[in-house]
């Protein structure tokens, strides 16, 4: 991903998450896809999908078991 796609969609996030230390930065080696993290701890990553001339982004998220038993 570009350097100003991801500045946009870091925007898009923050805004709608309400998390001003949320950040997307690109991956190693890869073109299509950045890394998501909040502070310095990596939550997820976000894919770029083009089709048919249409452009969309998808956030993948995992959640552990074992963060949810800490949390609670």
């Amino acid at each position: 991903m570009k350097k100003t796609e991801m500045a946009k969609l870091e925007a898009y996030m923050r805004r709608v998450f309400g998390n001003d230390t949320l950040s997307v930065r690109p991956q190693v080696k890869k073109d299509d896809s950045a890394e998501v993290y909040v502070r310095e701890e990596f939550i997820g990553v976000l894919y770029r999908d083009e089709d048919e001339g249409e452009l969309s982004w998808n956030f993948t998220m995992a959640i552990l078991e074992m963060d949810i038993e800490d949390a609670a």
